[in-house]
């Protein structure tokens, strides 16, 4: 009975409690029921319903909100249906639904509103902290065309801005006005760029050099990404309040952040909530205090080539990769190493190196080439000599000759042009062996900067990570559910990671620098590189899955390495080249040694003819025939030449020990 008795009353305060909870029918009035806001509108009523909870049920007076399109008329028809049906709380999202109800001052039915309206175009008072008005709040953002434009010009320091208006909402808003008077602070000019269709946008742009595009929400993705690649095309910066949408699409800052639409959707549920749990709407607080974070787009940055200040860095998320979309040239790893080998100023002084040896194996071989010189006279002789020389002088006389000259055997000569061939032979290894230094340093600098790629990439999303975890850990801590210290160990955690992508990006900029220096393009010149893999593409056929599992496997590592250090041996190009030296060297010993006592023989002969004979004494012409000739070999042995066979080959013998500590350090 005394059960009985329990579950009977239970029963009856459910009943009781059931008949006192109230339902409210909630109506929405919207700008623009497009696929933009869909989810968010979703959002909302999901959020509402999660944060009443218990209090009371919850209805939406309508399946989908009431859209004015854009049109102040229709929107102040929108509102006039809510008041006449069973409507019980009215939620107004959007700028022009809040501009109709700005005007207002008498709200039949309890009005929340909020919208993407800043302070100026609102004409709030921002010293008042509540409505004042009965059965009405409004909520509205922190932001303002000041700070927006402000952030801009910070960022881009630019001359002329072109703000873009959609021609129904500017018909609301004194925007000339309001932006002519922010532009006079900052000292430069504006443009207001009034549209109907987004297509009109970019013949209606003319000498800005950045854009502010303050009420872009209800464009679709296809008009914001068309509008961010004109404004790319034409190396526009441009800044927007309408999130992280619109910056994944290309344009380059939002000065709104996700969390920022998170956290107005929770402040009107939190308001619906307070007004049922029977709180006065006008003694409400109006302010929603969104956080300073930006929204970079990290390639629309460099696209536009707005160098990015640091300072950016700690306050503002960033989206996007670090592939440099805008780039002059893009390299893989194969067209990088043959534009290297084709352009490298290191290569190019070796290539140099060859043909100066080429010239010195020329000159060593002209020794066996003939030598042949022609020679011309002319003689005054003293008369009263040519008088008495019985015809041998003539008073005037002209002669020539012509000499030839043939070495037919010289161990110098041969030993000159065996040495200038060997060095030859080695200054074409020296080369090859700069030519592999040179892929390997192309190759090796290539896969650093992409681990700098990547390194930057991980440290920009380490500090996103612990940006978010600062922002919990303050809201914790305001809310007193943790203590001081982890808020500031995330502080200090967010100055380290900031300093560590600081660094990041200066190794990345650099590993494009060297990678310039490397394939001899200007040090500035804007770069992109592939990504690599060595199991993909060309170097699939070699395996190298399998030089993997060699290196990882010990009985197998130790062999492999005694294989490839015989293969450097039989094949590296700095071991030959140290080889052609000493045989260079072998060859100027031979020579300073024995061979110093093998002779020359030369051939030589002579044509000598006189040309004229006048004066005294020409009239002897008997005793010296006008033209001869004559024929010699010549053979020369050297015995001694100043010790300096013996200093050359002495000085040739240290040379061969030199190299030989070379090949043996090798």
């Amino acid at each position: 009975m005394k059960k009985l008795f329990t579950l009977s009353f239970i029963l009856i305060n459910l009943v009781v409690f059931s008949q006192e909870k109230k339902t409210y029918n909630i109506g929405i009035l919207i700008d623009a029921n497009t696929n933009e806001t869909k989810p968010l509108v979703s959002k909302l009523k999901e959020e509402i319903i999660g944060v009443v909870g218990e209090d009371a049920f919850v209805k939406f007076s309508t399946d989908q909100p009431l859209p004015n399109n854009f049109n102040a008329k229709k929107a102040e028809e929108n509102y006039n249906t809510l008041l006449l049906n069973e409507t019980d709380i009215i939620l107004s999202l959007g700028t022009i639904n809040g501009i109709v109800l700005s005007k207002k001052n008498n709200f039949p039915k309890p009005t929340i509103s909020f919208s993407t309206l800043l302070k100026e175009e609102a004409n709030i008072d921002t010293n008042k902290l509540t409505s004042g008005i009965p059965n009405y709040t409004y909520l509205y953002d922190s932001g303002s065309f000041k700070n927006d434009l402000a952030i801009l010009k910070e960022t881009t320091d630019f001359n002329k801005v072109g703000v873009i208006f959609n021609n129904k909402y500017s018909n609301l808003i004194p925007v000339n006005n309001l932006i002519s008077k922010i532009c006079g602070n900052l000292n430069t000019e504006y443009s207001i760029i009034n549209y109907n269709n987004v297509e009109e946008i970019p013949n209606l742009l003319s000498n800005e050099d950045a854009i502010y595009l303050p009420n872009s929400f209800f464009l679709n993705d296809d008009e914001v990404k068309f509008l961010a690649q004109e404004f790319i095309n034409r190396s526009l910066p441009s800044l927007t309040n309408s999130g992280r949408r619109d910056v994944e699409n290309g344009i380059m800052i939002s000065t709104k952040s996700e969390d920022d639409f998170d956290q107005f959707i929770r402040r009107i549920a939190l308001t619906v909530e307070d007004y049922i749990n029977n709180k006065k709407l006008e003694d409400l607080p109006v302010t929603v205090n969104f956080s300073s974070k930006s929204i970079v787009n990290f390639n629309t940055a460099k696209e536009v080539k707005t160098p990015l200040k640091l300072s950016l860095i700690e306050k503002s998320e960033f989206t996007g990769s670090f592939t440099n979309s805008k780039h002059d040239e893009k390299y893989n790893i194969i067209n990088f190493i043959n534009k290297t080998l084709e352009n490298n100023l290191e290569l190019k002084k070796e290539e140099k190196n060859i043909n100066l040896a080429k010239q010195n194996v020329k000159s060593a071989s002209s020794n066996y080439m003939p030598n042949l010189t022609a020679n011309a006279n002319a003689l005054y002789v003293d008369p009263s000599l040519a008088e008495n020389s019985q015809g041998f002088y003539t008073e005037f006389s002209t002669t020539g000759n012509i000499t030839l000259q043939q070495t037919l055997f010289s161990n110098k000569a041969n030993a000159s042009i065996g040495v200038q061939k060997k060095q030859l032979k080695a200054a074409v290894e020296t080369f090859n062996s700069n030519q592999l230094n040179t892929v390997y340093n192309a190759s090796a600098n290539y896969f650093n900067t992409l681990i700098l790629k990547s390194n930057a990439e991980i440290r920009l999303k380490n500090l996103d990570l612990t940006k978010k975890n600062l922002q919990l850990a303050e809201q914790n801590y305001k809310a007193g559910q943790s203590g001081k210290s982890d808020m500031l160990r995330f502080k200090s955690e967010m100055a380290q990671n900031t300093q560590f992508l600081v660094e990041a990006f200066n190794a990345l900029k650099q590993g494009y620098y060297n990678l310039n220096q490397l394939a001899n393009n200007p040090v500035d010149l804007e770069i992109d590189i592939e990504d690599t893999k060595l199991d993909e593409g060309i170097f699939e056929k070699y395996n190298y899955s399998e030089i993997k599992d060699i290196l990882d496997t010990p009985s197998l590592r130790t062999h492999f390495i005694n294989f490839l250090v015989e293969e450097a041996k039989t094949n590296a190009p700095e071991l030959k080249a140290l080889n052609y030296n000493i045989e260079a060297i072998e060859r100027n010993i031979k020579l300073n040694g024995a061979g110093r006592i093998l002779p020359t023989l030369g051939l030589q002969g002579q044509y000598n003819t006189t040309f004229t004979r006048s004066g005294a004494g020409s009239e002897f012409n008997f005793f010296t025939p006008l033209d001869n000739y004559n024929v010699g070999l010549n053979l020369s042995i050297p015995i001694i030449n100043n010790n300096s066979n013996n200093i050359n080959r002495q000085t040739a013998v240290i040379q061969k020990d030199q190299q030989s500590f070379n090949k043996e350090n090798l």
